[in-house]
């Protein structure tokens, strides 16, 4: 028997951040879009793109950037939700480019060119993400801004009421040299912050206060207050801006909001009650609602000798089939106006990728949000943990009323695909969203630092005997 006189001081050891895997995953997140956008220029031109390096040098520094700042500021956030952000805003500048390719669709009245602008904004969006990171240490700094946050998010909501209506609806701004912004697209992010803080405060009234009827637990009438107030807000909305998807939208986040905090089924009955009442009652008379309804439920209806956009999307997904036309082989141009590159983009992704790539695109999205929820449970702050929901829920919203109203399953509503269609406001905001997440998903992961250690204790050594 020998003793070896090698000693081991035991200390404290830290998880595992996840980087390098969140580097790996970036570069598929790249490799896919430069593929895509090859297999457009060969089945277009039957070449390569000249502009396949350029595309890909640009999203891969894009990617590296946010990475680079990830690793220093938030090295123990998810390694998931940056590379599938990625992959998503990827794969929307492709389609994006590949519809500006079609004659019919990319002319000076309808914008010309977007695929150039879209890169832009993107490059915006990721430089919000960054200084996201950067300036927001903690996600708890927040909470100090609960009421302004309110007043701030009421401004923007009113504020496209004295703007002239575009397609229909008062969703836009206009700023001389920026262009127009979608204010809701931020709107979601500010209300969810306003949420988080209130509900942290108020949610033990809420969930305590009420009484059993039906196997329901009903609010008091006075606890009832901020829904109501909510829903109001909702129909002045769809109302005076005529936007049926920020509609369901915000109010659609306060209700998940306030069952996550209250843990009561019964404000999911009364959301549902208050939502559908709210929106057959405006129907009756807002008619570019009724339009949108009619679209829905008569797709065939004849509109000056052609079928409806719905239609059009219907033939787009049935053509598809199951692995699709190819990109660049499908014929979307057939969908009129600017459609197909915003509210109709998904149908671009059946008709050309089939059933398999709206699969993919759905799970990515998919797992977007399961990340995001991920990082509530994780979180060890009641604020984080509502905030977290809130961000995840509101982006769980707006890829089902869009998907939905494709799809058939709902009416249009007139919302951009998250990452995907084309927005300047809607990329912005959706960067910041996913910023805001991974600082909280870091501050949750990180682990605890190490205990101090005690002056009185005496070194802990580990002696191998062999």
């Amino acid at each position: 028997m020998s003793v070896i006189s090698n000693t081991t001081t035991i200390t404290s050891v830290g998880a595992p951040n996840r980087r390098n895997t969140e580097l790996a995953l970036l570069v598929f997140a790249v490799i896919i879009p430069v593929f895509a956008y090859a297999n457009v220029g060969l089945a277009k031109e039957g070449k390569l793109p000249a502009g396949m390096l350029a595309y890909g040098a640009g999203l891969g520094a894009l990617a590296g950037v946010a990475h680079l700042l990830v690793r220093k500021f938030a090295p123990y956030a998810d390694p998931l939700m940056l590379p599938v952000a990625t992959l998503l805003n990827g794969m929307g500048l492709v389609l994006i480019w590949r519809l500006d390719l079609e004659p019919a669709i990319t002319t000076p009245n309808l914008g010309g060119a977007m695929a150039p602008k879209q890169l832009m904004w993107s490059t915006l969006g990721v430089a919000l993400f960054v200084a996201v990171l950067v300036f927001l240490k903690d996600h708890r700094v927040l909470q100090r801004y609960t009421y302004i946050s309110m007043v701030v998010g009421l401004v923007l909501l009113i504020l496209p009421v004295f703007f002239p209506p575009v397609f229909g609806a008062r969703i836009w701004i206009k700023i001389p040299g920026v262009g127009q912004i979608q204010p809701g697209e931020f709107v979601k992010i500010i209300l969810a912050i306003f949420f988080a803080g209130y509900l942290m405060v108020k949610r033990d009234a809420l969930a305590l206060a009420s009484r059993r009827f039906m196997g329901l637990y009903l609010p008091r009438g006075r606890d009832l207050g901020p829904i109501l107030v909510i829903w109001v807000l909702s129909l002045f909305i769809l109302v005076f801006e005529t936007d049926l998807g920020s509609s369901l939208l915000f109010f659609g986040l306060f209700v998940i909001m306030l069952y996550v905090a209250t843990e009561r089924t019964s404000w999911i009955v009364f959301g549902l009650l208050l939502s559908s009442g709210g929106a057959v009652f405006v129907a009756t008379f807002e008619s570019h609602v009724q339009t949108r309804v009619q679209n829905w439920l008569h797709p065939l209806a004849l509109q000056n000798g052609g079928v409806t956009e719905t239609a059009q999307a219907m033939y787009a997904f049935g053509s598809g089939g199951i692995f699709g036309s190819g990109l660049g082989q499908g014929y979307s141009r057939l969908i009129g106006g600017i459609a197909p590159k915003s509210d109709y983009i998904l149908a671009t992704v059946g008709e050309e990728l089939g059933l398999t790539g709206v699969m993919a695109i759905i799970l990515l999205y998919g797992l977007l949000i399961e990340r995001g929820i991920r990082t509530a449970l994780a979180a060890r702050d009641p604020f984080g943990k509502l905030l977290a929901i809130g961000l995840s829920g509101a982006f769980a919203l707006q890829v089902f009323v869009v998907a939905g109203g494709v799809t058939g399953l709902i009416p249009l509503t007139g919302m951009t695909l998250p990452f995907l269609a084309q927005g300047g406001s809607s990329v912005v905001a959706n960067w910041a969203l996913v910023a805001i997440l991974l600082r909280i998903s870091d501050t949750a992961r990180r682990p605890a630092p190490a205990p101090a250690p005690s002056p009185d204790a005496e070194p802990t050594q580990v002696v191998r005997v062999q």
